[in-house]
């Protein structure tokens, strides 16, 4: 028998995580805010007006049940479209806000956050499933997790945009990978191999780790160990793990920076994974 994976529990993790955005943006001077990411087309000051934007949403949304339209959602194609849609209209308002304006609001959306993601039972069911997993319903814990990866990956955003530390500890990191990699089975679903072997993906670094991808009788699963006959590994470094499956490098210059063992068409085919939606 192979065993699944535990919860990834991050609620408790907000608070730091948005302690550390509120103190970045504190200490940007005017230029800073107009540097380019590497999110297409966003300047810093956008990536900011996102995540103001995308927190005060969720709370209307998700902890107040709060919504002005429902729109008919049939495919993932209509849910990117509507997600790609409210993503630039928050961005067009919120980025016409001063830098005082938008970290006073961001001061009070990010603790308003944290309470409500700790106030949730994590094994309850999520208002939204995880989509970019293949999950039409999901715990608590997911997506919250699946959030928590939103905020820190723009806030990374932002520290490489303007030449400050990452935010790279075991603490805050790892379970960002540790969700993005839940995304595995989804993505090799169509992944034909025969049952009973294994590919296993490795990211290197201190706040990486190693993650087993197990060819059932009918599907891939994401196990807890390694079991079966491994036939392909492949190994990420941590500083463009995050990069790659947020689309914040070519896979061309991401291949060139990681290694594949066994079979290399199992292996390469991670370089196609997203773990957000947009």
């Amino acid at each position: 028998m192979v065993a699944s994976l535990d919860p990834i529990l991050t609620a408790h993790l907000y608070p730091t995580l948005e302690h550390l955005l509120i103190d970045l943006l504190r200490s940007l001077s005017p230029g800073d805010w107009e540097r380019e990411t590497v999110a297409p087309t966003w300047r810093v000051r956008d990536v900011a007006a996102h995540l103001l934007d995308t927190q005060l949403r969720k709370l209307s949304g998700a902890r107040d049940g709060y919504a002005l339209e429902r729109p008919e959602i049939s495919s993932d194609a209509d849910l990117v479209a509507f997600i790609n849609r409210l993503n630039r209209e928050g961005v067009t308002l919120y980025r016409r806000l001063s830098p005082k304006v938008l970290i006073s609001l961001m001061a009070v959306a990010s603790r308003e956050s944290g309470e409500y993601h700790q106030s949730l039972d994590p094994f309850a069911r999520a208002q939204f499933g995880v989509s970019w997993a293949g999950e039409a319903e999901s715990a608590n814990w997911f997506d919250t997790a699946r959030e928590f990866t939103e905020r820190w990956h723009h806030q990374q955003q932002i520290r490489l945009a303007v030449d400050r530390p990452g935010i790279m500890t075991r603490e805050l990191y790892h379970p960002v990978l540790d969700a993005f990699m839940r995304a595995l089975p989804f993505h090799y679903r169509d992944v034909e191999s025969r049952p009973g072997v294994m590919a296993q993906f490795d990211v290197s670094g201190e706040c990486g780790g190693s993650w087993y991808l197990y060819r059932g009788e009918e599907k891939w699963e994401l196990i807890a160990s390694p079991v079966g006959e491994k036939i392909s590994e492949v190994t990420i470094p941590q500083e463009i793990a995050w990069r790659l499956f947020t689309k914040g490098i070519d896979r061309q210059t991401a291949e060139a920076r990681m290694s594949f063992r066994g079979d290399t068409e199992i292996g390469r085919h991670v370089l196609g994974m997203v773990a957000i939606v947009g």
